[in-house]
């Protein structure tokens, strides 16, 4: 497939004209005018470029990619390495960021809802990035809701606040939303969960009376750019192999 007819399909498919983001959403890098493989991943790191180039691919598809607002400019160091493995090797560089987290079947939010068992019922804070849902399986306390957590991410979260706290409603925003704690409480949450977790947080979480979750960025958006690349591959007939490049954040 014509490489820009991908990036087109893919900007329209997560409607990316939606979003004020922090880096580019879309091509970052240009590589091979045609693309049949594809290596995803959650971060364009220099073990994931090093994969894709071992297996021969056309293109690197990120949610995490280069080129942040507030970045030095400067291809220098750890950035020459990167930005020159894609262009010696040919890779087109692709990356949806806020898109990726918001995008209603294929989403980071919405396939986590799937993972921990929640319904969810509705979305808010800026740019609709925060969600609300309700636990399928019924009330649990907040350390049973940490527990499957746990199992499902293979990875274990950091509980802030009551165990015993009964949980039902939950709200959620993967990756390093925990500046959206006090918007959670303000939805009636029961718990708030997100990837990172900041300094004031741990007193946020204490004080307000709703315990705080912490999953791990990467463990939380991981989901995302797997089902994307599902997606590829159902609907593009292109190959498509997911690296996990593991990341304790």
């Amino acid at each position: 497939m014509q490489t820009q007819m991908l990036v087109e399909k893919l900007n329209s498919l997560l409607e990316i004209e939606r979003f004020h983001d922090y880096a580019p959403n879309g091509l970052q890098v240009e590589g091979r005018k045609e693309t049949v493989r594809i290596i995803t991943g959650v971060t364009a790191c220099q073990a994931l470029l090093d994969a894709a180039v071992s297996r021969q691919a056309d293109a690197v598809l990120v949610h995490h990619g280069w080129f942040w607002k507030n970045e030095s400019p400067c291809i220098t160091g750890i950035r020459r390495r990167r930005i020159q493995t894609a262009l010696q090797n040919g890779l087109n560089l692709i990356a949806y960021h806020l898109p990726l987290d918001a995008h209603p079947v294929l989403g980071n939010n919405a396939r986590l809802a799937g993972v921990l068992g929640i319904q969810p019922t509705g979305q808010w804070g800026e740019m609709s990035l925060g969600w609300k849902g309700i636990l399928k399986s019924g009330p649990m306390t907040a350390s049973g809701f940490a527990a499957l957590a746990a199992e499902k991410l293979a990875k274990k979260p950091l509980l802030v606040g009551d165990p015993d706290r009964m949980v039902q409603t939950v709200c959620w925003c993967t990756g390093a939303a925990q500046g959206f704690f006090e918007e959670a409480a303000a939805q009636g949450a029961d718990l708030y969960l997100s990837g990172e977790i900041s300094e004031q947080t741990f007193h946020q979480a204490r004080e307000s009376g709703v315990p705080y979750l912490a999953c791990g960025h990467h463990a939380t958006e991981r989901f995302g750019i797997l089902a994307l690349g599902g997606w590829i591959r159902e609907n593009l007939g292109l190959e498509v192999e997911f690296i996990d490049i593991n990341n304790p954040v």
